[in-house]
């Protein structure tokens, strides 16, 4: 088990154990810094991805909640972290493709289902009661109900020590939803609620209101380019 899991399920960090002690505001960040007992990757919330590939013969298609991340814009290219214990892991050394697939707030208990389960005992596509499909290019499963799909084909593997790998892979195609992206391909954020999870206590939240975009500090006259 990973570290945010393991903190979040041994009775680490809640929203409601975080509302009792702080009321509904968040507390001031101030006053000194400290060093936590044990370190992690307390990071900003993470994507909150369903990754999909294909079983081995005469066992159901995998569904699964892996890290992911973006490694490359041009090419598109993502990264998956896959723990050597999952099943998933085996099926994406067997295959060279997979889908990421980014559901919305809507499908949160789909989600904890698919990530609490496993497709040794249960096909998680029936377990959480979603829609199986096929990918535009290759073979792999999609899950329907997604608002996007990235279509994956794996160029790059590395061992990250102990228990990890690395799967470095190309988007071959994308996919959204009618409503989710705007006549140019460009992502229209208010109208598909993503939720990510944060890796310091494993809760899950949406996005909030835009603050900036990038390049927002170009022709500044007091920064030096």
């Amino acid at each position: 088990m990973d570290w945010t899991r393991r903190r979040f399920l041994e009775g680490g960090s809640s929203a409601a154990a975080l509302a009792a002690v702080w009321g509904c505001s968040a507390p001031p960040l101030t006053g000194p810094r400290r060093t936590l007992a044990e370190p992690g990757p307390m990071l900003p919330p993470v994507p909150a991805v369903l990754l999909t590939v294909n079983g081995m013969p005469g066992d159901p298609d995998e569904i699964s909640v892996l890290w992911t991340f973006v490694v490359n814009g041009e090419p598109p290219q993502v990264g998956v972290a896959a723990g050597t214990e999952h099943l998933a892991h085996k099926l994406l050394d067997e295959h060279d493709e997979f889908v990421l697939n980014i559901p919305t707030a809507s499908m949160i208990d789909s989600f904890d289902t698919v990530d609490m389960n496993s497709s040794r005992v249960a096909d998680k596509f029936e377990l959480a009661g979603l829609t199986r499909g096929r990918a535009t290019v290759g073979d792999a499963p999609t899950v329907e109900e997604a608002a996007i799909h990235c279509e994956c084909r794996i160029i790059a593997k590395l061992v990250v020590p102990p228990v990890r790998k690395l799967f470095i892979a190309e988007v071959v195609a994308t996919t959204a939803l009618e409503g989710a992206v705007d006549p140019d391909g460009r992502l229209i954020v208010p109208n598909v609620p993503f939720f990510g999870m944060t890796a310091g206590s494993g809760e899950h939240y949406t996005m909030g209101e835009r603050v900036g975009n990038i390049g927002m500090t170009v022709g500044r006259t007091d920064i030096k380019y």
